[in-house]
């Protein structure tokens, strides 16, 4: 195994699957000629050229429409947005055209298309570019939802991703890209989509985490540990379809369960974490479900401000805490 970034991880999983199928091309807002906003498609064009590797101009609707139609003729297009925030101009072709087309068609279009970025709060950029929206996403029948965590989730979905044939959401947190950690080198490792991953076994309180939340969440159990409290880990990695079983089976062994994500609490998708949890298993519960969120607030410019409400270490402790009643 190597020890790579999260950057690099997604690179060789782009240029294994274009390497793999002469169908799959890439195409978005600088990915060929700068090599990606942030460096994730470097080198791509030069191996590849510029029909597999695509610059756009910074017309979201227009060039995801165009990866649609692209799909339902046979090709695997991978679409970058600079940032998922920029996203929301391209729904109406997500939601409308992308997620609902098999349905609609009885049949006849499978989109295999994957929608990939950066989201999640970034470094002071504010409010219009430090959204967590994969609730909307996950919310609509036909997409699937990815986040993953580590570079090795981050090659192994992205590569499952790519082959899927139904359009897939692939959202990756813009702090994590340098993050770093072990991946195989095997170039048809893959992960499966819609099974979660226990990053720390524990037996006193289960911590549910995605994304950005995965790093805080094993940090706040480490110092948990040396206060006697055994927290398990558990990353969905896929939000859409979400692997409830095997959540549900930690909270029957824990009986207690912190739900952490850097999103809105309103409508978000521990919300519905929280619901599936009471209908399946609130008679093993010690403790009411706790869950801990971004702050319900546009994310601040001001760096003080922006630490204030992305959730953070202390903030996981002290609702483990809450829920085992040492407090």
């Amino acid at each position: 195994m190597a020890t790579i970034t999260i950057r690099e991880a997604l690179n060789q999983a782009i240029r294994e699957e274009l390497a793999r199928d002469e169908r799959v091309f890439l195409m978005g807002e600088e990915v060929a000629a700068y090599n990606g906003a942030y460096k994730v498609t470097k080198g791509l064009l030069d191996e590849f050229g510029p029909k597999r590797v695509i610059d756009t101009p910074i017309t979201e609707l227009g060039f995801a429409g165009l990866g649609v139609g692209a799909a339902m003729v046979g090709l695997r297009p991978i679409v970058e947005f600079i940032t998922f925030n920029f996203s929301i101009l391209a729904t109406d072709q997500i939601v409308n055209s992308a997620a609902k087309m098999l349905y609609m068609s009885g049949g006849q279009y499978n989109i295999p298309i994957v929608f990939r970025g950066p989201g999640g709060s970034a470094y002071q950029v504010s409010s219009q570019h430090s959204q967590a929206i994969e609730s909307w996403f996950a919310y609509f029948p036909g997409l699937k939802v990815v986040m993953p965590s580590t570079p090795a989730d981050a090659k192994g979905l992205l590569k499952s991703a790519i082959r899927d044939d139904d359009p897939v959401i692939f959202i990756e947190q813009e702090r994590m890209y340098g993050n770093k950690g072990e991946v195989p080198d095997d170039p048809d490792f893959t992960i499966p989509l819609g099974v979660a991953d226990i990053k720390r076994e524990g037996t006193d309180v289960t911590i549910v985490a995605r994304s950005l939340m995965v790093p805080i969440a094993l940090k706040a159990a480490d110092k948990l540990q040396e206060q006697g409290v055994s927290c398990e880990v558990i990353d969905p990695r896929t939000i859409r379809p979400l692997d409830i079983d095997t959540i549900i089976e930690s909270v029957k062994k824990t009986n207690r369960v912190v739900l952490a994500e850097e999103s809105h609490p309103v409508c978000g998708i521990n919300a519905e974490i929280s619901a599936a949890i009471m209908e399946r298993a609130m008679d093993f519960l010690d403790a009411p479900v706790k869950r801990v969120s971004g702050i319900d607030v546009p994310m601040p410019y001001a760096k003080n401000l922006e630490d204030l409400v992305v959730p953070d270490v202390d903030r996981v402790i002290a609702a483990v805490r809450e829920v085992a009643y040492l407090d």
